[in-house]
């Protein structure tokens, strides 16, 4: 079916409220979620609950099922930035040979999360919690700290974070926001649903990476030789079709009790069948989380990691080197908070009718200093997850459900014994129901104009396949404008596309121009 041309034009130029001394004042009032009655409490009204369809109970299931969901990155963000020991397999060590260690980074990363988390909750009343950005790390881990001190590349992060404040503060970054055209944001927010749902498919085992061999092409396969060949991710299909069934049966908090249920089959499996936890060695193994009950609940957290940053880079690297490495940090902070908010918000019902999301000045300041705050903590930048989806899933709307989630991270720290019971495998068949329910925004794209479809089919398929957000909108960016300009449509399209256009593809180009300056 054919949608209107509105949809090919423009967006609407930035609002005065976008202005630098207003860069964080609120969009309009006319959100497409807001319903027509009084607030009933001080809570409400804070919030805004009733004004967007939402309660209490609500909220909190919201922010519950966030955190199962997304507190993974507990786990699996000290497996990417820090070493068991300097020596072991794995290490990631600086230019001077030191590495992070493994219980200091779950404790500060559990410490940003929770902080920030809150913060976007309280000031942008948002539904979107933060963490350590994935993608971003392994640029910090395999990339930054081998030619720095880590210290030193985690200071390259805060520059990174205080750069995205001012563009925020200047209203470029919301100008930005709202410069998107509605088809590619529609196509941001498929493309995302896909990520998260191929997230949910490869933590599982579900679907693995095949290792280099003569007779195959194929990068990715169906479990093990091609069948579902351990008890893990038996459970993880056992979840999935659990948890469909609950929210196809519409069953009030139906996520979080898929993840519940789903954990208690993995714990009845692993009390069976022994099968133990992956550890990099046994592929059929639990990957992140093991499905028996803790030898303890309490732990005292290590924060010493916070703090320990420097800007020694400037001065051991040539400064072309390190402005080259804190332009790809930022690019791709921008533009996957950018992305996954944009998905998030037309998930949750709240973009209003001219594209516009609600308080988007504020939640972009908020998700800007997560990247000061995860490199002052030396957790790498943290930036909105696009778990959050989960929640938002199960009726989350306001920032209430941050400050549970958030809360949860905080308590985190000294729960990790306990929480960590939660297998991913459990928490996997989440990602992927909330990838099915993000799919719906397709139909928002007219795949009958081809210079809209080509944009927007790159962004939602580049996303999945090379892992990134920022990836995607990038190639659907470049396509966007350039299908315009070979038609005839180039003043059609607000300048700031364009600006974007030509970063990205400096973006994409950044490692033969770092060689071509060398």
């Amino acid at each position: 079916m054919t949608r209107p041309k509105p949809d090919d034009e423009p967006a609407t130029a930035a609002r005065p409220d976008d202005a630098p001394t207003d860069a964080l004042a609120d969009a309009p009032a006319d959100d497409a979620a807001s319903v027509d009655a009084a607030p009933r409490s001080g809570l409400d009204r804070f919030f805004k609950l009733t004004e967007r369809g939402s309660t209490v109970g609500r909220e909190v299931r919201g922010g519950l099922v966030t955190f199962v969901t997304m507190s993974y990155i507990v786990v699996l963000n000290p497996l990417i930035l820090g070493s068991f020991s300097p020596t072991g397999p794995g290490a990631k060590v600086d230019v001077l040979g030191n590495t992070l260690s493994v219980p200091e980074v779950a404790a500060a990363t559990a410490l940003v999360a929770g902080v920030m988390t809150l913060l976007m909750g309280l000031v942008a009343n948002m539904p979107f919690a933060l963490a350590t950005g994935l993608g971003i790390n392994a640029l910090v881990a395999f990339t930054i700290a081998p030619q720095v001190t880590w210290p030193e590349a985690m200071g390259l992060v805060v520059v990174d974070g205080i750069i995205i404040v001012i563009l925020v503060l200047t209203g470029f970054r919301t100008a930005v926001f709202n410069a998107v055209p509605p088809s590619l944001k529609a196509a941001i927010g498929v493309g995302i649903g896909l990520f998260i749902a191929f997230i949910g498919l490869v933590d599982s085992g579900f679907v693995r990476r095949l290792p280099d061999a003569a007779n195959t092409t194929v990068p990715v396969g169906l479990g093990i030789d091609g069948s579902i060949a351990s008890w893990p991710t038996f459970v993880f299909v056992v979840g999935l079709l659990v948890t469909g069934a609950l929210v196809a049966m519409r069953v009030r908090a139906g996520i979080l009790l898929g993840i519940v249920l789903t954990t208690v089959v993995a714990i009845v499996v692993e009390a069976i069948a022994k099968v133990g936890p992956s550890n990099g060695t046994n592929p059929k193994g639990w990957n992140l989380g093991y499905p028996a009950l803790p030898g303890s609940v309490f732990g005292l957290p290590d924060l010493s990691l916070v703090g320990d940053v420097s800007f020694g880079a400037w001065t051991r690297l040539p400064a072309i080197t390190a402005a080259l490495l804190v332009f790809t940090l930022v690019l791709a902070n921008f533009f996957d908070a950018m992305g996954t908010m944009t998905g998030l918000g037309k998930q949750a019902g709240l973009v209003s009718r001219d594209g516009k999301l609600p308080n988007v000045g504020r939640a972009l300041f908020v998700e800007g200093t997560g990247a000061i705050a995860g490199g002052a903590a030396s957790v790498s930048s943290n930036t909105v997850f696009v778990e959050s989806a989960s929640g938002i899933a199960e009726g989350a709307r306001t920032g209430l459900a941050n400050v549970v989630t958030g809360v949860l991270f905080l308590a985190a720290m000294f729960l990790t014994p306990l929480y960590s019971v939660v297998p991913i495998e459990a928490a996997a068949p989440a990602l992927v129901i909330v990838g099915a329910l993000m799919m719906r925004q397709i139909t928002e794209i007219d795949f009958t104009e081809f210079r809209v479809a080509l944009p927007a089919f790159l962004t939602i398929v580049v996303m999945p396949f090379t892992y990134s957000i920022a990836n995607g909108i990038g190639a659907g960016f470049i396509s966007y404008v350039f299908l315009a300009a070979v038609t005839g449509r180039a003043r059609t399209v607000h300048p700031l596309m364009w600006v974007v256009a030509v970063a990205f593809v400096a973006y994409f180009a950044v490692g033969p121009i770092e060689a071509l300056i060398h």
